[in-house]
């Protein structure tokens, strides 16, 4: 029997496979290259090796960003309409479900397309839970094969900009209590211990941490119920919709949004400049510690 697809979150591989042939479906390669990577094209090297059949792949830099304009950080958000015009270009219409997955658990570029899907107001996306590990580990087929690009539609609509926060909406909450504030790098970038990519360590004072990782438990999010208690301690006082999640680029920012989504805790927005836009500005204060 065939599996009608209507994911907004998450997907788990076998589910996946189960509906791999249906006709609305669309996949998405967002495997990326840590900023320090020595070699800055592996993860579309990676892609030609194998992939799940039929899945383009969506390039962090040259598709789910626009590097020409640094001022705004080190991945702005690409004009709308560039974005929508690759959408149609890989066959994907409001009417399609699309699963976007990277090499990791989402936290590398998968949940940034999927942030991104939605800003558009397309809800049927969602992200491969244990990214392209679990989708081996459970046996499944690959392809070396890359689907051809389409001379299709732009995809309708443009970015909710509603839901994007920009520095000086961050400026003009500093004085509020934590809680609001969600950063999703890792412990020690965020005390300011060490700072492998951008110039200066620290964090927007008042954010409070939560890594990525703290949302997984062996490489897939953990219940919603559990996430739920987590993410609800942490936002304290603050409603969802109240709340912003950062990191350093606007990159694993989105999967802390997707594991507020996955909790049932929706209506939190993105600071799409996090902390490399925030350094833009010397004046801006920064935080050390914890």
């Amino acid at each position: 029997m065939s599996v009608d697809p209507n994911w907004t979150t998450l997907v788990d591989a076998a589910t996946l496979a189960a509906a791999l042939q249906h006709p609305q479906l669309r996949l998405l390669d967002a495997r990326a290259a840590p900023p320090t990577a020595p070699d800055p094209h592996a993860a579309r090297k990676a892609y030609a090796q194998g992939h799940l059949p039929g899945a383009h792949y969506a390039d962090l830099d040259q598709d789910l960003a626009e590097l020409s304009r640094p001022a705004q950080g080190r991945h702005p958000l690409p004009h709308s309409a560039a974005f929508a015009k690759r959408l149609g270009e890989w066959g994907i219409d409001p009417h399609t479900q699309v699963v976007i997955y990277d090499a990791a658990d989402g936290s590398m570029a998968a949940a940034r397309a999927w942030w991104m899907l939605r800003l558009l107001g397309h809800r049927r996306v969602a992200v491969l839970d244990g990214g392209l590990a679990a989708w081996r580990a459970a046996g499944f087929a690959e392809s070396t094969e890359s689907p051809a690009v389409r001379d299709g539609a732009a995809y309708p609509g443009s970015f909710d900009t509603a839901a994007v926060v920009d520095a000086e909406q961050i400026v003009q909450r500093l004085q509020q209590a934590p809680g609001w504030l969600l950063d999703a790098r890792a412990g020690e970038r965020f005390r300011g211990e060490v700072e492998p990519i951008d110039p200066v360590a620290g964090h927007v004072p008042g954010a409070v941490n939560r890594p990525s990782g703290l949302s997984l438990r062996d490489g897939r999010f953990k219940p919603a119920a559990e996430l739920r208690a987590e993410l609800s301690a942490l936002l304290g006082a603050y409603r969802p919709e109240q709340a912003v999640v950062m990191c350093g680029s606007g990159v694993t920012a989105c999967h802390l949004l997707l594991a507020l989504e996955v909790a049932g805790l929706s209506g939190a927005r993105v600071y799409a400049g996090s902390w490399s836009g925030w350094l833009q500005d010397a004046s801006r204060p920064v935080a050390t510690g914890a």
